[in-house]
């Protein structure tokens, strides 16, 4: 779930509010002139608005983004804090981006934060009270921000609600400095009741050696920390057996816990699964996980699987690398699929044997790498030589350009044309006809048998026409089944509405693009555009 800072929304109007930097740099203020500036703000802030003296004071001195701005604003070649008292009689100041800025947040991060509707600080004093109650447990002031920015309920507790809640960390046993630490980086762990998660990770990380100070080290106040998360990896890895390794896994690689919370890791374990690893692969693959981060790892991972996919490999060929080669395809940036088919001279099929024969050939084609052509096999020439002699059976020989354009037209290989010729022929077709068809439609050879199967199946056993209707229409084979199916059931209901000769031939009904179609059969009948779009919508692929 996007988290609420990060949510652009509209700003309400305000009396005033300074404008975001576009360089978001603080100009070098004369000492002098600040010194000005800050004593006229802590004037205003203190004794006109009458906000405590030791929060305005920090408001003051840690506010430059916000006073630079404001001495944009007045006269200060002579009398700043003269002029600026002048200014703040006129015009109010938006309090909560001096106090967000002295929280340590900068500009472009605490505008999307400022209250709607609010312009003064004692509109809220439970974000005051609370803030005060962080700092004065000993969290830095300048860390506060980033805590409003992860978890901003925490800052609306009513009061004493905060000091339970912190107290109650300290009872179950947890050190003061340690939970400084802890809710600095985790304010989550401040809402709702106590978060048992974190506490059974600290458990189980201390029964493995891990004291609270490496914890820490491994631990960052920019990132976000999902306890539950973590404490799934780890029950994770004691399932599948790495109880005794599990010290050294996660001492060398404490990313497969913290990056992400563990989200990484989980993805990573799900993905193989899938694909059918068993649980002492996934296992021995994380013992001699490679010195790499485990982002990058899934990152290079993926790359290999849709390099994979694009090349169309077999569902269980794809399975077979991943579950007997995890380690390679994740500490591999693979080149795209497009050019290594280039760069290789080799057709996806090809490319999908050679790496099923050789996949340690992967190392070999990764970024900043040079890649040679594979050696010919020979089956390109043996493919040559069948669709030459396919086609010379056919009487193509006879016109030399006929043959030139012919071996453009065919696509497959040699041998694969010959099979669905045949595949044809023995559908119940005399090879004499079939040899005229191809002919007529030489594109019809191009799909496979199965597609050519389903094709006739659909012609002579859903639609009741005779298999010869291919001799004089053969092109049907090149038309998509949801075309067909489209066309006759409209045809259909159009006859048993008598708005369409019964003896139309296939060729009619099919060939016509879809805009005559239309214009010349649908629109016979007022219903008719209606139950196109009805048929359309039953047979043609969203």
């Amino acid at each position: 779930m996007t988290p609420f800072w990060q949510i652009a929304r509209s700003q309400s109007p305000r009396f005033y509010r300074t404008k975001k930097s576009d360089s978001e740099n603080v100009a070098r203020i004369p000492r002098a002139t600040l010194k000005e500036a800050q004593a006229a703000l802590l004037d205003y802030l203190h004794c006109t608005r009458g906000i405590h003296f030791m929060e305005a004071e920090n408001m003051c001195k840690n506010s430059p983004y916000f006073l630079q701005k404001l001495l944009k604003r007045v006269d200060n070649d002579k009398d700043v804090r003269g002029s600026m008292s002048r200014f703040f009689r006129y015009h109010p100041i938006n309090e909560f981006e001096p106090f967000f800025e002295s929280l340590g947040l900068k500009p472009c991060e605490y505008t999307p934060l400022l209250p709607r509707d609010l312009m003064f600080l004692d509109d809220d004093r439970l974000l005051l009270e609370n803030s005060k109650v962080l700092s004065e447990y000993g969290i830095e002031r300048t860390k506060i921000g980033k805590m409003y920015k992860k978890a901003n309920q925490v800052f609306q507790y009513k009061s004493g609600v905060l000091s339970l809640k912190l107290q109650a960390y300290h009872e179950l046993g947890l050190g003061h400095s340690f939970m400084v630490k802890m809710i600095a980086f985790c304010p989550h762990l401040l809402i709702g009741d106590v978060d048992m998660k974190f506490l059974k990770v600290l458990e189980i990380l201390r029964g493995l050696g891990f004291d609270y100070a490496w914890v820490e080290e491994q631990l960052s106040e920019d990132n976000y920390y999902n306890w539950n998360m973590i404490l799934r990896v780890l029950n994770l890895f004691r399932v599948m057996g790495c109880s005794s390794e599990l010290h050294g896994l996660i001492s060398q690689h404490p990313g497969l816990l913290f990056e992400a919370s563990g989200d990484r890791t989980l993805s990573l374990i799900a993905f193989l699964l899938k694909f059918g690893a068993s649980v002492d692969q996934i296992s021995s693959m994380f013992l001699r996980f490679p010195e790499i981060q485990i982002g990058k790892f899934v990152s290079n991972f993926i790359r290999c699987f849709l390099f994979f996919h694009d090349i169309e490999m077999e569902y269980d060929e794809i399975g077979n690398i991943v579950c007997s080669y995890p380690l390679l395809l994740g500490s591999i940036m693979l080149k795209k699929a497009t050019t290594l088919l280039e760069n290789l001279n080799v057709g996806k099929k090809r490319l999908c044997k050679h790496i099923q024969e050789n996949p340690q050939e992967l190392s070999k084609w990764v970024f900043g790498t040079r890649v040679a052509p594979l050696p010919d096999s020979g089956e390109d020439t043996e493919s040559q030589r069948l669709k030459m002699k396919f086609l010379l059976d056919l009487g193509y020989g006879e016109n030399p350009g006929m043959m030139e354009k012919a071996l453009k037209t065919f696509r497959g290989r040699g041998g694969e044309l010959q099979e669905r010729f045949d595949f044809i022929v023995n559908a119940g077709l005399d090879k004499k006809d079939v040899s005229e068809m191809i002919k007529l439609s030489p594109q019809i050879l191009n799909q496979s048998r199965d597609t050519i199967q389903e094709k006739i199946d659909i012609l002579v056993n859903e639609l009741g026409y005779p298999l010869r209707s291919l001799i004089r229409f053969p092109g049907y084979l090149g038309y998509t089944t949801q075309r067909v199916r489209l066309r006759l059931a409209m045809y259909k209901w159009l006859i048993d509405k008598g708005k369409a000769h019964p003896n139309l031939g296939l060729s009619t009904i099919i060939s016509n693009t879809e805009k005559y179609f239309f214009s010349k059969y649908v629109n016979r009948h007022p219903d008719g555009p209606r139950v196109w779009q009805d048929l359309k919508c039953k047979f043609e692929p969203e």
